[in-house]
């Protein structure tokens, strides 16, 4: 089966936060508070993903009251934090959006993503993710964690659907 095949199958994209979202860099105020960027171009994918029925769902290890403001502006379904395993999450997303593997993509960068990376229709890794990561996934973007990474692989499921124009048309109005 090719990729696009599979990215035809997707329903729902999960997402792991630092070092997808974000460049992986935390940043500590002088508060001890932790501070985040992310990509808006990123959002606009998620956004798009929303409009065309495909839900996103955020799934970290490291909770952070950065993300939540974030994910609500990108239209995120659901966010878990302070998840671990993430596979023990992951297994109750399927049961609660009634999806398969196979109708899943999940995009991630280090050791914690690899449970989930191996069970999805559609593993992806951004490319600086650790080298365990790209070789169990089977796409990885051309842009890095929380530079468009997102986005790219939004669009390509998009596309891979031929949905593409159809948002296209939703923005352009």
């Amino acid at each position: 089966m090719t990729i696009q095949q599979r990215a035809q199958k997707i329903k729902l994209l999960i997402l792991d936060v630092d070092g997808v979202l974000t460049d992986g860099r935390i940043i500590y105020d002088s508060k001890g508070r932790d501070l985040k960027l992310f990509d808006v171009h990123d959002g606009l994918g998620v956004s798009a993903l929303n409009h065309m029925g495909i839900k996103t769902i955020l799934i970290t290890a490291k909770a952070s009251k950065a993300i939540k403001p974030r994910a609500k502006d990108m239209r995120v379904d659901k966010v878990y934090g302070n998840a671990f395993p993430k596979t023990t999450i992951y297994e109750k997303v399927l049961k609660d959006y009634g999806v398969s593997d196979e109708e899943v993509c999940f995009v991630g960068d280090d050791l914690v993503d690899m449970g989930i990376l191996k069970r999805v229709g559609l593993p992806v890794a951004v490319p600086n993710a650790c080298l365990e990561v790209r070789e169990v996934s089977l796409y990885t973007t051309q842009k890095r964690g929380g530079r468009g990474a997102v986005r790219e692989v939004a669009e390509f499921i998009l596309k891979s659907q031929n949905k593409w124009q159809e948002v296209i048309n939703i923005y352009g109005r």
